[in-house]
């Protein structure tokens, strides 16, 4: 059975830092791309990050809107993944999810995908940031 656990929520202040943990269990970890996505109060859930490894080689996709804040990591000795937030604004409070699925590749490069692009999904972490 796989199981899927994110961790590392919290209320941080605007400007603040926060790293989120998702740990995997029940799959091959190594063989699957990886997804944050994240959900609003009163919007859809949308892509946040993703990564994937092929080989010896670590492929990473991030929205436009995290981009430069935000990183994302994977250790697969612990089949765990990581989101490091930094400069967090109120815009990013939000219920995130870790996801695995096949991986989307566009281009070349990692796409982050939609959610049917993922098979197995965490509950969620939230994440507030205060102004």
């Amino acid at each position: 059975q796989v199981e899927v656990v994110e961790s590392g929520g919290g209320v941080v202040q605007a400007g603040g830092s926060l790293t989120l943990s998702c740990t995997a269990s029940g799959l091959k970890f190594d063989d699957f791309a990886m997804g944050w996505f994240r959900r609003a109060p009163g919007k859809g859930r949308e892509g946040v990050a993703a990564i994937d490894t092929q080989g010896s080689t670590t492929y990473a996709a991030y929205a436009e809107a995290v981009k430069g804040r935000f990183t994302i990591s994977r250790d697969n000795a612990k089949n765990t993944m990581y989101l490091e937030m930094n400069s967090l604004n109120a815009e990013d409070s939000a219920m995130y999810y870790c996801a695995a699925g096949a991986g989307v590749y566009k281009d070349g490069g990692l796409d982050i995908g939609s959610e049917r692009d993922y098979a197995y999904w965490g509950q969620g972490t939230q994440v507030t940031v205060s102004s």
